[in-house]
């Protein structure tokens, strides 16, 4: 009796090895050469924005020089849901597909889709007045920021506007130049990993960087989502109104209100989790030091 129950645990042990293993030799190629092409995607990006701005000395409309590239190679990261969910990347799907997804839907259903945008002047010398100040980079102030930028949206909609293109707008540029610093620092990070050859400088930005990079891209998010609501609801860009042979209406503004509001509850959570990871991994780095 003991043999065949050393036999079977045995056998539960090897199929939970398996089950630990990571992708093959040519899943690991492909994801090499996914991450290495992304990496430089990104950086051609950030290369086109640093070009444009000394062409023109300012930053103002800088997005109209890196538009195909950021739209290009922000829908290629769709595939990284599809690696999800064939198992050669050990990743939520859902979670991944959430913060892929609300990428793909701000560069293509806001940013490229609507045409005219209204947004005070002020908006952009708060951003530039918080987000972008020492003061606000750290931990829980971060958080409180974006929801600062959050309230005060509200409070424009009482103030003068100029109407002009959402891909003119500054928070454009704001969520843009986040994405590509992110992405170069997450794809670098990806490929190394895969390589068994991880710097911790890129290794620290990582778990670094975001503490500035993930309020600011956010704040730049909402505000441009803001900025389109007045187009949104004037053209009724998207909606669907009764009565139709669906019976079925949908309000694309109401819509982009909700999405709004989501980031309340969604942002703190997603921040100190990275908070917490940035903890996991440096911090026993940190204590290896103090020891030393």
């Amino acid at each position: 009796m003991s043999a065949p129950a050393m036999g079977t645990s045995k056998t539960a042990h090897d199929s939970s090895n398996k089950k630990k293993r990571g992708p093959g030799t040519l899943a690991i190629a492909y994801l090499v050469i996914y991450n290495v092409v992304m990496t430089a995607g990104w950086l051609v990006i950030a290369v086109g924005l640093v070009r444009a701005y000394l062409a023109r000395g300012s930053y103002h409309g800088l997005y109209y020089s890196i538009e195909k590239p950021l739209k290009f190679f922000q829908t290629v990261a769709l595939l990284e849901i599809l690696h999800c969910a064939v198992g050669i990347v050990p990743s939520s799907v859902v979670l991944t597909g959430f913060q892929v997804m609300s990428r793909v839907f701000l560069t293509w259903a806001v940013t490229h889709s609507v045409r005219e945008a209204k947004l005070s002047s002020t908006v952009c010398h708060l951003v530039a007045n918080s987000v972008l100040s020492p003061v606000f980079t750290f931990g829980r102030a971060a958080v409180f920021v974006t929801f600062y930028c959050f309230v005060k949206c509200a409070w424009f909609s009482t103030r003068p506007y100029s109407l002009k293109l959402v891909q003119s707008e500054d928070s454009v540029l704001l969520f843009v130049a986040a994405w590509t610093i992110t992405e170069i620092i997450r794809y670098s990070f990806y490929t190394f990993s895969l390589l068994n050859h991880l710097p911790y400088l890129i290794k620290w930005a990582r778990y670094t960087f975001f503490i500035v990079l993930y309020p600011m891209g956010v704040t730049g998010e909402l505000l441009t989502i803001y900025a389109a609501l007045p187009y949104v609801q004037k053209t009724g860009l998207y909606s669907i109104t009764l009565p139709n042979k669906y019976n079925f209406s949908f309000d694309y503004h109401t819509f982009l209100i909700l999405i709004m509001i989501s980031y309340i509850p969604l942002f703190p959570q997603l921040y100190f989790h990275m908070m917490r990871q940035r903890k996991k991994v440096l911090g026993h780095v940190d204590e290896y030091s103090k020891v030393e």
